[in-house]
């Protein structure tokens, strides 16, 4: 496996999207960069305009804009997350189970 991804979340405190983001994220055994939006007028603008959303949380992957919780679980549950931190080789299958969201994509 190669280096670790970057993750960054740009969340609250009290958000519970954000917290099931976490969840999904820690229970993977993954780090992230947590990026505070309550109270940042200047972390909530870079969010939106790296983004295009004003919801959260926005979770980024080696930069590439993911989504928000929602759109993370989708990835989780087709397998599709596990490549893009680099955990599958390309052209795997995943598990048997999962649903594959291909239309899920960013362009």
């Amino acid at each position: 496996m190669g280096t670790m991804p970057k993750i960054e979340l740009y969340g609250t405190e009290f958000c519970g999207y954000c917290a099931a983001a976490r969840l999904l994220l820690k229970r993977k055994g993954l780090a992230w960069t947590e990026i505070g939006v309550a109270g940042n007028p200047a972390a909530r603008g870079e969010m939106e305009q790296r983004s295009g959303r004003r919801t959260v949380p926005q979770i980024f992957i080696d930069g590439r804009p993911i989504g928000g919780f929602d759109e993370l679980d989708v990835l989780e549950r087709s397998g599709e997350l596990d490549r893009l931190l680099g955990r599958l080789e390309e052209g795997t299958r995943p598990e048997p189970g999962h649903t594959d969201h291909r239309n899920q994509t960013n362009g």
